[in-house]
């Protein structure tokens, strides 16, 4: 199967980055939310890129405007009837995944892909709420999703090869380097990442450093680009609690239970760069 048209589900950081990639492969792309002021806030975010490349010289206003041009705003789920592909990037939580999920079953074509973005739950589950779980694939992409070039494969218990291999052929178009996993709580890279994180948050809670002090103890000493205080804000501390929660419950290990801390972040709405305060602030 060609890959001609995409639907993206949602137009936050994670969708309106897939969007993107999307729309700068060449292909045909729907860009989705709830609600047109999403939509448009997210395109606005893709145009500030894509311009931020006309400046360096990596692109032209000709390439731009015709990258801007294969993108269609969306709020409508019936839009997918059409596309060969769809990506969900939307909240980490399975009960509002599994309702969009049923409902691209019913509108999608038989022949299209069904992939989550999802950081942590597991493809199986969300397959199984479908009448096509062999077409239902895991596609974790990275954050900021233009930059990074990991696209974390994950195949559900009845996917089968060829949509394995038409996503991992997808993937090297839009650039990225496509690496499978298992499907099991977290995948690889949220089940070491987060536990990390969760350290840094435990440390902070117990008072045996600041987080300036964490970030430049791991960014000078382990080489890491962003400590993992500045990096929890721009994940989302709500994603983070979801994500260590999923874990907690699929595993039963009390190394994946959540800081205190954590949670009172995101009870009192500081989830990180997104609200404009989080283990920072960014007001």
């Amino acid at each position: 199967m060609e890959i001609k048209k995409v639907m993206v589900i949602g137009a936050g950081q994670m969708g309106g980055g897939i969007a993107q990639v999307s729309a700068q492969t060449g292909w045909e792309t729907v860009q989705y939310d709830i609600n047109m002021d999403l939509v448009n806030k997210g395109i606005a975010v893709i145009d500030k890129n894509l311009s931020r490349n006309v400046s360096k010289g990596k692109m032209t206003e000709d390439e731009k405007a015709a990258i801007l041009g294969r993108i269609k705003p969306s709020i409508s789920l019936e839009d997918a009837a059409d596309c060969d592909l769809v990506i969900e990037a939307i909240v980490e939580n399975f009960a509002v995944k599994e309702k969009v999920f049923k409902e691209l079953d019913r509108i999608a074509p038989p022949h299209a892909i069904l992939a989550s973005n999802t950081s942590s739950l597991p493809i199986t589950q969300i397959a199984a709420v479908t009448n096509r779980p062999d077409k239902v694939i895991g596609m974790h992409f990275m954050n900021p999703v233009p930059v990074m070039k990991l696209v974390e494969v994950i195949r559900g218990l009845a996917t089968t090869d060829e949509v394995y291999q038409i996503v991992e052929e997808a993937s090297i178009k839009m650039g990225k380097v496509p690496v499978w996993c298992k499907d099991v709580p977290g995948f690889v890279s949220n089940r070491v990442l987060q536990v990390m994180i969760n350290e840094a948050l435990w440390e902070l809670y117990e008072g045996v450093a600041p987080a300036e002090n964490i970030d430049n103890i791991m960014k000078l000493g382990m080489n890491h680009p962003m400590g993992p205080c500045e990096l929890a804000d721009l994940i989302g501390l709500d994603t983070i609690l979801s994500i260590l929660n999923v874990m907690y419950d699929g595993y039963g290990d009390p190394k994946y239970r959540p800081s205190p801390l954590l949670k009172q972040y995101v009870n009192a709405g500081w989830l990180g760069r997104k609200t404009g305060k989080g283990i920072f602030d960014y007001k």
